[in-house]
């Protein structure tokens, strides 16, 4: 009966309004699914996957104003696990557009991408988009290969810890921070007070190891650079396209179609299927198609961009490039 009424109800109101009401039957289920993006012949069997990497790359949900995000570290192991199973799947397309994200999150994926390529032996092909900076780019180097568009900015090759202190503005309002601790660097990079310069060199001393571990990914992961080469570009700043290239971050400049195509002849195949996953109701009429990343959140029900490390409870350490955030 209630069908019936809510059919009824839509019927009658599509003669005041233009256009109408599409009621169709759904799952639930959130598992991933497999769509086809374009296929070159009716007979193609070689699959590519189709695999995006973007927006904050973080170890937990990113947060969203009606719910729970996607966790980027689960969400890329659950889609190399999807072309991992299919043998029909003969390389992996990574898309990137991120500016980074932390540094576990990153390490992570890095090892993800590496632990799939010796499970499979499948060739992932890091195809960079508008940003693929900082953990990002440290993504991009578990690849076979790193291709760009010729606008892509890449590097930011760095560690930061972002902080902030706001003693004085308390001060001005009569009102101070009072910490009980254990020990005297308990509250190290508290907020509430100033920094003092033994507790920035303990700072520093951390992001100084992760900075190594950095370079030496992407030491090992860009064979045609040497340990000295990558600590000369790797001052943080960022190279566009053109630039990465001439300094050996990436192998080639070329579009969508064009990686397509390269990705096919290194795999051998005639004819491709290019596919993506998705969950249910997550449309995709081809591969352009991706949700746009942007920075920041929601709070409340008015759109702020506030800068991530804002809305972290404690300082953390970032492959990120993020100026003025």
């Amino acid at each position: 009966m209630a069908a019936v009424v809510i059919a009824l109800t839509a019927t009658a109101m599509t003669g005041c309004i233009e256009g109408g009401f599409l009621i169709t039957p759904v799952s639930t289920k959130r598992k991933l699914v497999e769509e086809e993006l374009f296929r070159e012949s009716l007979f193609a069997s070689d699959k590519i996957a189709l695999v995006d990497v973007s927006g904050m790359l973080t170890n937990g949900n990113e947060p969203k104003l009606l719910g729970e995000g996607e966790h980027p570290v689960s969400l890329l192991l659950e889609q190399l696990d999807k072309a991992r199973r299919d043998r029909a799947v003969k390389a992996v397309l990574l898309r990137i557009n991120s500016p980074g994200g932390t540094v576990v999150a990153t390490e992570l994926m890095h090892d993800e991408i590496v632990h799939f390529k010796r499970r499979t032996g499948k060739p992932v092909i890091a195809l960079m988009m508008d940003v693929a900076a900082s953990g990002a780019y440290y993504v991009a180097c578990a690849c076979d290969e790193i291709v760009a568009q010729p606008s892509t900015v890449t590097g930011s090759i760095g560690v930061i810890m972002q902080t902030f202190e706001i003693s004085g503005t308390m001060n001005l309002i009569g009102v101070t921070g009072d910490a009980i601790t254990s020990g005297p660097h308990k509250d190290t990079g508290s907020p509430f007070r100033k920094m003092q310069p033994e507790e920035r060199e303990l700072f520093q001393q951390i992001v100084n190891e992760m900075y190594e571990g950095f370079v030496r990914v992407v030491d090992e992961g860009r064979p045609n650079l040497d340990e000295t080469k990558v600590r000369e570009l790797a001052d943080g700043r960022v190279y566009l396209a053109g630039q990465a290239l001439e300094n050996g971050l990436i192998d080639r400049i070329a579009t969508v179609r064009e990686t397509i195509q390269a990705v096919k002849h290194r795999i051998g195949a005639k004819k491709i299927r290019l596919v993506t996953y998705r969950r249910p109701l997550a449309y995709r009429p081809n591969f352009y198609a991706q949700a746009p990343y942007r920075p920041g959140g929601d709070v409340n029900l008015i759109n702020i961009d506030l800068p991530d490390w804002l809305g972290a409870a404690t300082p953390r350490f970032m492959y990120l490039w993020s100026p003025g955030r």
